[in-house]
């Protein structure tokens, strides 16, 4: 299925802002209603997208592919450093808790112990290691290799947006995805 230009775009814009809701989506692309943007989604990109168990919006690993766009990232200046990222609670708080950009660079059992004093988290060290290649991937950590890998923040923590995307099933008092 070939894409218009504005198809395109917009699937870009799930792409960046996924998971995403119909109302983000209507403010983004200019449309007077939810319905509006569910309508345009079946109709021109029902192949791309598909809606999670939470009824977010999501786009297919083929639209990001199609796109060249990284989930869940929205580009910054030509600097290549995203100004916003969309990520999992661990990752956001690992991204809180690794060093500076002008520090020592932490190793991962470091960020996991930094993370157990500092916050409620205890994730095992696997998850934390995820989470540092996956904010890697994003630009917004660096690895320095010493004896074992090393990471702090490529950027100062205010110069991008973190965050955190809810996994938890909605409820009756959150917005619906068609809000």
């Amino acid at each position: 299925m070939t894409l218009s230009e504005e198809a395109t775009e917009r699937l870009a814009d799930i792409v960046r802002l996924q998971p995403t809701k119909n109302k983000e989506l209507q403010e983004r692309w200019g449309l007077d209603s939810g319905s509006e943007v569910h309508q345009y989604l079946e109709n021109e990109l029902k192949e791309y997208y598909y809606r999670d168990d939470n009824s977010l919006i999501r786009a297919t690993a083929e639209a990001a592919d199609l796109v060249d766009v990284d989930p869940g990232v929205e580009a910054g200046d030509d600097s290549g450093v995203p100004s916003v990222i969309r990520v999992p609670e661990l990752e956001a708080r690992v991204f809180d808790t690794v060093a500076g950009p002008d520090d020592e660079s932490m190793s991962v059992v470091s960020v996991l112990h930094a993370l157990r004093r500092t916050t409620t988290l205890d994730p095992p060290v696997e998850a934390v290691r995820q989470a540092l290649q996956s904010l890697r991937r994003k630009g917004v950590v660096e690895i320095e290799y010493r004896a074992v890998p090393t990471f702090r923040r490529a950027v100062a923590a205010d110069a991008v947006t973190v965050e955190a995307v809810d996994d938890e099933p909605a409820t009756d008092d959150r917005e619906t995805a068609d809000d």
